[in-house]
């Protein structure tokens, strides 16, 4: 296939992913969010296409069963990743929907994950292993200021480097597994608070605020009060988005109650 047709395809199943997430969730997005969603993925193929088409193995779950948590809950860890597997070469990639810079900021969260990872599959898998990096998807400003721009947009692209290799250390594996088991317990025992509103408005490396950075990619957000006000004294566009939020819940709200008014009337 050529460039052109399987960026076609890309945006065919690209559609058809959307309506079937949109039907299972009964969410939509706003024209703006879904085409710089589709952009993305489209950027990313171009970019990383000499992955792509070398990728052995895609979304390989491991799991790594019967831990126990401090409090003596048991769980189980579990991910996926993608494999790339060339003559005597085998590399793991796990793909997330940041930005590189991000990605070098946090560096140590992305480590002890991967390094898991990298334990499930030279421990319990008995498969060997020669890399793991992450491959992160969002692109750059730089690149995003000039995507009308054809020739630029070439320009950018080579530049931008989204594959963060990440070193594989063993000895951290233990550690990272004990701080899962204690966010565990965190979790059923209800401890997480929201950070503050200051939290939210400082700065990452990136030179965006942390509501932006990582309170933008958590699918709770909108249950966050925290990250509510973020929102409503960020600007335009989150107060937008929060308002759209809310104007959708209210509609299933509303929904909801005529639907159980109509069941009761029926019985």
């Amino acid at each position: 296939m050529t460039d052109a047709a399987i960026e076609a395809r890309l945006r065919e199943l690209f559609e058809e992913n959307y309506e079937l997430l949109r039907a299972d969730g009964g969410h939509a997005l706003s024209p703006e969010v879904k085409l710089a969603a589709l952009t993305q993925v489209l950027l990313y193929w171009r970019k990383l296409k000499g992955i792509a088409t070398k990728v052995s193995d895609t979304e390989v779950p491991l799991v790594l069963p019967d831990q126990q948590s401090p409090a003596g809950r048991r769980y189980t860890i579990e991910g996926v990743v993608d494999i790339v597997q060339e003559a005597d070469r085998t590399v793991m990639y796990d793909i997330k929907t940041h930005d590189a810079d991000y990605v070098q900021q946090y560096r140590d969260l992305y480590e002890n994950q991967l390094n898991v990872y990298a334990y499930i599959w030279q421990t319990l898998r008995g498969q060997p292993l020669d890399e793991t990096a992450i491959i992160a998807t969002a692109y750059p400003p730089a690149v995003k200021q000039v995507l009308q721009d054809p020739e630029r947009l070439t320009q950018a692209l080579a530049a931008w480097e989204p594959v963060v290799p990440i070193p594989f250390d063993q000895q951290r594996v233990e550690a990272t597994i004990a701080g899962f088991g204690a966010t565990v317990d965190a979790i059923e025992e209800h401890c997480f608070h929201p950070r503050s509103l200051a939290d939210l408005q400082a700065k990452t490396g990136s030179g965006r605020r942390f509501g932006q950075d990582v309170c933008g990619n958590c699918d709770a957000r909108y249950s966050c009060s925290a990250y509510r006000d973020f929102a409503r004294t960020s600007g335009h566009r989150q107060e937008t988005q929060l308002r759209a939020f809310l104007a959708q819940q209210d509609e299933q709200d509303r929904a909801s109650r005529l639907d159980a008014i109509q069941t009761h009337d029926q019985d």
